[in-house]
């Protein structure tokens, strides 16, 4: 989705026993899969590994109502390993260059990277919100789930 590959930011709100908690994430997307990587220990992380159901939105930051659009999902995240993890790292790769050499990325991000690990949001069901068709308008996007 066009939508996806132009925005950078996804809000990733997850639930755990300390409550609802949300996130900002840089993400790379796969058709409507997203991909993040976090440290195990944040809070969103642990809240996926005790509950993986997530919800995510996708918008800019508008000062008119009548502009807003955005992509709303719910789906499940979990962490990634073997070739899906390749996967994810190749994708953000070519979304983020500088994860994508990390060979030739200063120290501060190569240890970064080497404390983080690769997720992935897989949706269940996503609406993509316009308020320029009007007020509210909300269409629900086809997954090919079916």
């Amino acid at each position: 989705m066009q939508y996806l590959r132009e925005h950078h930011v996804a809000n990733l709100a997850t639930s755990g026993s300390g409550g609802p908690w949300a996130a900002a994430v840089f993400y790379v997307s796969d058709r409507f899969d997203l991909y993040f990587l976090s440290a195990r220990t944040s809070r969103h992380c642990e809240n996926i590994a005790r509950d993986p159901h997530v919800a995510v939105t996708v918008q800019e930051d508008y000062s008119d109502w009548s502009e807003i659009k955005g992509l709303q999902l719910e789906g499940v995240a979990g962490e990634l390993s073997g070739d899906d993890e390749k996967q994810a790292l190749r994708l953000y790769g070519e979304k983020y260059p500088l994860v994508g050499t990390i060979s030739q990325a200063p120290s501060a991000i190569v240890r970064a990277m080497a404390r983080v690990r690769w997720y992935r949001v897989t949706p269940k069901r996503a609406y993509f919100i316009d308020n320029s068709v009007g007020f509210g308008h909300r269409d629900e996007l086809d997954l090919g789930l079916h």
